[in-house]
């Protein structure tokens, strides 16, 4: 247990090279430094970004078949939201993750979610020395144990939610905003503040 780091890890898989063709979204919400709750959530990409690449679908998994009767992206959120309500979000990636969330927001004339988020990946590469920083290397160096497959949406928030929590544990920081700017890499916003 880590009291005051509490946060929500978040993983998207797309359908083909476009950014916003979010197919499948996961969270895992960790409360003082504990894993809580991990959900996924399989979505018909958003209108006119229904194409399924074979690259992708190789990476993931997932096919047009296994999303044709789930809601579109643009009724998912509202059940992400509801699940990171006010925690910061950590995504392993968080560069790629940001991006498709918020053009799957704008292909769905959506306002993106006003989060405050950081990058795992980032932290990573500022505190250890590895060959590559790939997800599942990352988590070997830091004794974290993978829950599930690899580009499974939930199984990847859940393992950048632990990976978090190690990298606290070994930098001895108390809250996500302590552990970004610890690494040179702190906290941003996905929507303009104003001050």
């Amino acid at each position: 247990m880590i009291t005051g780091l509490s946060f929500a890890a978040l993983d998207v898989e797309i359908a083909n090279p476009k950014y916003g063709s979010i197919c499948s979204i996961g969270v895992a919400v960790v409360r003082d430094g504990l894993r809580a709750t991990t959900r996924t959530w399989l979505c018909r990409p958003p209108a006119g970004l229904e194409h399924f690449g074979q690259i992708q679908m190789g990476v993931h998994g997932i096919t047009p078949a296994m999303v044709a009767g789930q809601p579109r992206f643009a009724q998912r959120l509202p059940e992400v939201m509801t699940l990171i309500d006010d925690l910061p979000v950590v995504a392993f990636n968080s560069k790629f993750d940001m991006n498709a969330i918020r053009q799957a927001c704008e292909h769905s004339e959506l306002p993106t979610p006003a989060w405050q988020y950081g990058c795992a990946l980032q932290w990573a590469q500022n505190q250890l020395v590895l060959n590559k920083y790939r997800l599942p290397m990352v988590a070997e160096a830091l004794g974290v144990s993978l829950s599930g497959a690899h580009h499974e949406a939930g199984s990847d928030a859940a393992a950048a939610a632990d990976i978090t929590v190690a990298m606290a544990r070994r930098t001895g920081s108390s809250t996500l905003t302590e552990l970004a700017t610890r690494h040179g890499a702190p906290l941003r916003w996905t929507t303009p503040r104003s001050n």
